[in-house]
């Protein structure tokens, strides 16, 4: 059966667990290890972590935050911040970590994303997409990089649709306009890049209600939901968001 995931996300700065509001104002939370730990307990599909400043601060991913985690839990995760190259990406996989995520160094180098699938396989391999909206692009959301300081140009559907060509196993479209306003994913956004790719979509970046959740599922056409502000504050616990979803006649492993 065609199960519907809950991811819940770590951003990271310097291997401290931390959560912003359109990528900004960043709040000490804790241990990424342990947050890791208690999520895989609680019954969550995959984990994601995130090193956000990685790029901004030109370096790589903190492998220490990577390493730690990896240890304490029991399901998949993705890592992504600052990779730059097949052999960050080697390094990561070392560590036991199922797959990883790419979004600046992809717009880059649009080249690394069909290496990392030509050497990983397309299923190791996430691009992250940060989008905002804007006018200048055809869809109306246009791709933002370096944690949401620097605009491309780029429509993000056609880019989503260039790297799911060049290998890529997964999208992972963020709002930055959404992120951390627990308001709700932004539904255009997250249909127009899941109808476009035939590969999962995760929505990413506003979830503040259980109602949000089935949205995305439902009217997002998404694959899977990232979630960080309702889980990491306890809003909600992950057998509650998958009680929702099933209530609603969403598949969901529980």
């Amino acid at each position: 059966m065609d199960y519907r995931r809950i991811i819940p996300c770590l951003d990271t700065k310097n291997g401290r667990l931390v959560k912003g509001v359109n990528f900004v104002n960043l709040k000490e939370l804790g241990d990424p290890a342990e947050a890791g730990a208690a999520y895989s307990q609680a019954g969550a599909d995959e984990l994601v972590l995130l090193d956000i400043t990685a790029t901004l601060e030109g370096r790589r991913t903190l492998l220490d935050a990577v390493r730690r985690t990896v240890r304490r839990i029991r399901i998949p995760l993705t890592v992504g911040g600052g990779i730059q190259s097949v052999a960050d990406i080697q390094a990561l996989l070392d560590l036991g970590v199922s797959k990883v995520s790419m979004n600046t160094a992809a717009v880059r180098n649009p080249g690394l994303v069909e290496e990392a699938a030509e050497k990983f396989g397309g299923e190791k391999v996430v691009v992250a997409i940060d989008t905002r909206a804007s006018d200048g692009v055809a869809s109306g959301f246009e791709v933002v990089v370096r944690g949401g300081t620097e605009a491309t140009g780029l429509d993000a559907v056609e880019w989503a649709r260039k790297v799911v060509d060049l290998g890529a196993g997964a999208i992972l479209p963020t709002s930055m306009d959404a992120d951390g306003t627990q308001a709700g994913y932004d539904i255009p956004m997250t249909r127009a890049i899941a109808d476009a790719v035939r590969v999962p979509v995760i929505a990413s970046g506003g979830a503040g209600a259980l109602e949000h959740l089935y949205e995305a599922v439902a009217d997002g056409h998404a694959d899977a939901v990232l979630v960080a502000s309702i889980a990491h504050y306890g809003t909600f616990t992950i057998r509650q968001m998958k009680e929702y979803l099933a209530g609603r006649g969403i598949p969901v492993q529980i």
